[in-house]
């Protein structure tokens, strides 16, 4: 390749670089609720057989947290009038490039909005925490409630602060509900028995309440 090949070469590569323009397109993505598009890409694919728009194919950008995206790319002159799409969650828009119309935009851009045919999709793991913190607050509520109502009775108030009802027993003489520590001066003074004697009924009585509570 002789040098005047070379410069001619070289001075087509840099004529059609310094006609390329560089082309935005601005606008709001919005689900069909109208709320926003948060933080997904949109990319540019083409229709099948179209060569003119395949320079442009996987060119892409992302939206943000309100929707609003915009999409760069070069477009020369031989670019005027090629379709792109503008495809968004499987959806696309069509774009015609219109070289004139930007080239008196007063903020250098293009604007198109893309509404979505879809409704938002359902939350995943945002959405489960969220259920988890209203079942967290569910369940703090209804603790809340119990222990209120349990501070409205006297025996409530009275284990909120700790005391403990004592365990009664049936005597086996007479039947009665005896407090536990009670029993031995029970079976002494309403049934004559010795101390001794006492102590080994009151103990035959817990053994068999602990044999009840272990079945």
């Amino acid at each position: 390749m002789n040098k005047v090949t070379l410069m001619l070469m070289t001075l087509v590569v840099l004529s059609s670089t310094a006609s390329a323009e560089t082309y935005r397109v601005s606008g709001d993505a919005t689900y069909s609720d109208n709320t926003p598009v948060s933080f997904q890409d949109i990319t540019i694919t083409c229709q099948r057989g179209d060569s003119e728009c395949y320079q442009y194919q996987g060119s892409e950008t992302m939206t943000d947290a309100q929707g609003s995206f915009t999409l760069v790319i070069d477009a020369a002159d031989e670019n005027n009038g090629t379709e792109i799409l503008l495809t968004l969650r499987g959806e696309q828009f069509s774009h015609i490039i219109d070289l004139d119309v930007y080239m008196t935009s007063t903020d250098n851009r293009m604007t198109q909005d893309l509404q979505l045919s879809q409704v938002p999709p359902m939350p995943g793991f945002g959405g489960g925490a969220g259920c988890c913190l209203i079942l967290f607050a569910l369940v703090f509520i209804s603790t809340l409630l119990r222990t209120v109502a349990g501070l409205a009775t006297p025996r409530g108030r009275a284990a909120f602060q700790g005391f403990k009802e004592p365990n009664y027993h049936e005597c086996p003489e007479c039947n009665a509900s005896i407090v536990q520590h009670q029993l031995v001066m029970h079976f002494i003074t309403e049934h004559d028995y010795d101390p001794y004697e006492a102590g080994e009924a009151t103990g035959m009585v817990l053994r068999k309440s602990w044999s009840t509570e272990e079945d």
